[in-house]
């Protein structure tokens, strides 16, 4: 357990559902997809398995229960047809826009998400510009979420020790690996992921992104449990 008393110095964000509104559109796409390929799922089952998860974690999900093949055409269906609502309906999270504005911190994002999925995603919604070069995601490392790799490459990156550092998450898989790598956490709850999901130690919950920048002055004193 560590206790820390310094100020945060460094916000990462995640990106679908922290940045962008790309959950509830993944979300309804995995459904789709479940229900045409033999698998049909709720909205809760497809937060449970998927949201939060890498590429490579979601894809072995559905080959461990359907096999490689069907699972290979999952994938391709999901991103055909995620694509397409990305261009037609993606807006970023609520908020976000005037959080960042009033943000006096450095902040990146990091992601489990493909450098070329974000570039389409935070370009579709005029936010790629406010985190170019800052960018991270989870094929840069070893192990994705709930694994701590990934926040703890974007903050060795920008220059950060663990301990000032703050993550912003929508999902359990990212709240626990925010957890792990020893840094606070901010779990937002306005997406499809229930505020049980994202609830622990060192894990401020929140439910409007507008909310944020007072929430990170006033987090100087957070209790976060490691492992």
């Amino acid at each position: 357990m560590i206790e820390s008393s310094k100020p945060v110095e460094l916000v990462i964000f995640d990106c679908d559902g922290v940045l962008v509104d790309s959950e509830r559109i993944a979300v309804r796409v995995q459904c789709e997809v479940g229900a045409a390929l033999g698998w049909p799922l709720t909205e809760d089952e497809v937060v449970r398995h998927f949201i939060g998860r890498s590429h490579a974690a979601a894809w072995q999900v559905v080959a461990s229960r359907l096999g490689d093949r069907v699972a290979a055409e999952w994938e391709q269906r999901f991103e055909q047809r995620h694509r397409e609502l990305v261009d037609t309906e993606l807006e970023p999270v609520d908020g976000i826009v005037e959080a960042l504005a009033e943000l006096d911190l450095p902040y990146c994002v990091a992601s489990s998400g493909t450098h070329r999925k974000m570039r389409h995603t935070l370009g579709r919604t005029g936010l790629y510009e406010r985190f170019e070069g800052r960018i991270f995601s989870a094929v840069e490392v070893a192990h994705g979420k709930p694994a701590p790799d990934l926040f703890l490459h974007a903050a060795q990156r920008m220059g950060f020790a663990p301990e000032v550092c703050a993550v912003v998450e929508d999902s359990g898989p990212g709240t626990r690996a925010a957890r792990a790598a020893g840094m606070r956490c901010f779990g937002y709850t306005g997406g499809p992921t229930g505020a049980d999901a994202l609830t622990g130690p060192g894990t401020v919950l929140f439910s409007d992104m507008r909310q944020l920048p007072t929430l990170l002055r006033h987090a100087a004193t957070t209790v976060i449990t490691t492992g």
